[in-house]
């Protein structure tokens, strides 16, 4: 996941307790265009939720496998959970294996905090934002 849709990180941070935690595989191929398929789970009030991920982007060239994990800040409902997300910031490395961090919004107010690891090499040149749906 490069790009952004959202603005810049900063005072959006959200300063509140973790709310939630998510683990999450995703697969990203793109040429020209992006596209990304994947799942996880949400555990949220003592329940673990499945969820599928997908995602679209603009630009960009390549293929690569996402696992990631972190915690959910601001979700005091689960249905503010599903929807699309904007990324707001990175830390990937280029390479063969990226580790990093980056920060996910929702317009409800829904951050994912996430760190994880990328294989494979994809470089991307647009937007992107990923889709979140219950099973």
């Amino acid at each position: 996941m490069t790009g952004a849709l959202s603005p810049a990180f900063g005072e959006d941070e959200p300063r509140d307790a973790p709310t939630g935690h998510v683990t999450i595989q995703q697969v990203q191929i793109a040429f020209m265009g992006s596209g990304a398929l994947g799942g996880g789970t949400l555990e949220f009030q003592g329940k673990t939720h499945k969820f599928k991920i997908g995602g679209l982007g603009v630009g960009g060239i390549g293929a690569s496998r996402l696992s990631a994990s972190g915690d959910v800040y601001g979700l005091s409902k689960l249905s503010d959970f599903e929807g699309a997300y904007g990324e707001l910031r990175t830390g990937w490395a280029v390479g063969d294996t990226g580790k990093g961090r980056f920060w996910l919004r929702n317009p409800k107010g829904v951050y994912l905090k996430l760190h994880g690891t990328r294989e494979g090499l994809q470089l991307s040149g647009g937007a992107e934002a990923v889709v979140i749906k219950f099973d």
